[in-house]
């Protein structure tokens, strides 16, 4: 029988692991609102290279208000017809929507457990929704603790290809503002986790 998340122990570096993942999941999926932006103003980095991209957004999402910023992310993601970023699997990795990566995608999730939940109406392949399910790996939030092999399988398989690319576009966006500190952090994290999980298959 799957453990419940209850029963599952997770270590505090992978708890940090899942909660960044659930913090930029969390600015991804749709405008941060005034309790979001305050979370990201109180943040505190190091002098580590995501530490300075931590610290950097916290000082950007102290100036902004969420007006600003759903005026950015609308710009970004939403736009007229579409935004300027397309935040998707399929996209990156072959210039159109609903393609391969995303039917390999469901694939994975039905071996996984992992259902969309029924309020969600884009392609599961969307960045926001991946570091959810990255989290909820982490976490054992779906169904029982997934091995760090099989995180790494799925991280190489959806993210790895595509999320710096990604991050760097969002990094660079003509419309970023708070979203351009939160493309690099997505960046330096998404670098980090790819030679992590490089390093434990050696």
């Amino acid at each position: 029988m799957n453990a419940s998340a209850s029963d599952i122990t997770v270590s505090e570096e992978d708890k940090l692991r899942a909660d960044f993942y659930d913090f930029l999941g969390a600015l991804l999926a749709g405008p941060p609102d005034k309790v979001l932006l305050k979370k990201t103003a109180a943040l505190q980095g190091d002098d580590s290279e995501l530490g300075q991209a931590v610290s950097s957004m916290a000082r950007v999402a102290a100036v902004t208000n969420p007006a600003a910023v759903e005026r950015e992310f609308t710009a970004l993601f939403i736009g007229v017809g579409r935004g300027e970023l397309l935040p998707f699997a399929s996209y990156y990795l072959t210039g159109f929507l609903n393609e391969k990566p995303l039917a390999a995608l469901r694939r994975d999730m039905a071996e996984l457990r992992i259902a969309r939940a029924p309020n969600v109406y884009e392609p599961e392949d969307n960045i926001a929704s991946l570091f959810e399910m990255m989290a909820g790996m982490i976490t054992g939030r779906f169904a029982g603790p997934v091995p760090l092999e099989r995180q790494r399988d799925f991280f190489n398989k959806h993210l790895g290809p595509w999320a710096v690319h990604f991050f760097t576009d969002l990094e660079r966006a003509e419309n970023s503002v708070l979203y351009a500190s939160v493309g690099a952090a997505g960046r330096v994290f998404m670098e980090i986790e790819r030679e992590a999980f490089r390093m434990s298959a050696a």
